[in-house]
């Protein structure tokens, strides 16, 4: 009998993806869902389909985008819910704008958060710190335990913290003052869909033969 739980959908994606790993180039997604991603998705707020939906979404535009521009732009492309979030340098004005337009001829792109700076691409030591912030906000999230540490994705350039995530008001406002008070951060930036706690208990507990739906 199949299974008619989005966590019984979920496992099953997670296995197709699993399967394409031999012939990347037919699976969008498989190339970054490993096995830790694959654990995380069980229990993500968005439903299965999203979830590997912003995985293509991201090695799309961060393709066409590196395509075109190569070393002289240091581009980093998020999706989360199917919006997309731009960091990182770019030479100019105009390429800032035109990584924008790549980044909005992906399929499924609902919005487009662009905070690409106008200059040089940073060196690995900066990325390195930045790497190294995002641990350490990832694991305050999971000493203050006052909200599941992967329902807030984070994403750090040059000290700046973007949070995203499906959270309610106060999830939000708790991620926001972990991470502001995080070493080394310089500044948080929202880019949050906020729900209501109806709607995050929803998705957090869907009765069997239901299925959660993406904000």
């Amino acid at each position: 009998m199949k299974l008619q739980t989005e966590t019984g959908k979920k496992i099953r994606n997670l296995a197709a993806l699993l399967l394409c790993v031999p012939v990347l180039s037919g699976c969008f997604g498989a190339a970054a869902v490993g096995v830790g991603t694959g654990a995380m998705m069980l229990t993500d707020r968005r439903n299965s389909e999203t979830f590997v939906t912003d995985e293509g979404m991201e090695l799309r535009a961060s393709s066409r985008i590196n395509e075109k521009y190569g070393e002289k732009a240091h581009v980093n492309v998020v999706s989360y819910n199917r919006m997309l979030l731009l960091t990182g340098e770019v030479p100019s004005e105009a390429a800032k704008a035109d990584a924008e337009k790549i980044a909005s001829s992906v399929p499924n792109v609902k919005s487009i958060t662009n905070e690409l700076a106008v200059a040089g691409p940073s060196g690995f030591g900066v990325r390195g710190n930045d790497a190294y912030i995002t641990s350490k906000i990832k694991a305050r999230f999971i000493d203050h335990d006052k909200f599941a540490a992967n329902h807030v994705k984070v994403i750090t350039e040059a000290g700046v913290v973007f949070l995203l995530g499906l959270v309610t008001q106060q999830e939000a406002d708790d991620a926001v003052e972990i991470a502001r008070t995080t070493g080394g951060v310089q500044k948080v930036v929202r880019v949050f869909e906020i729900i209501s706690p109806a709607q995050a208990k929803a998705l957090d507990n869907p009765p069997p033969g239901s299925q959660k739906q993406g904000k």
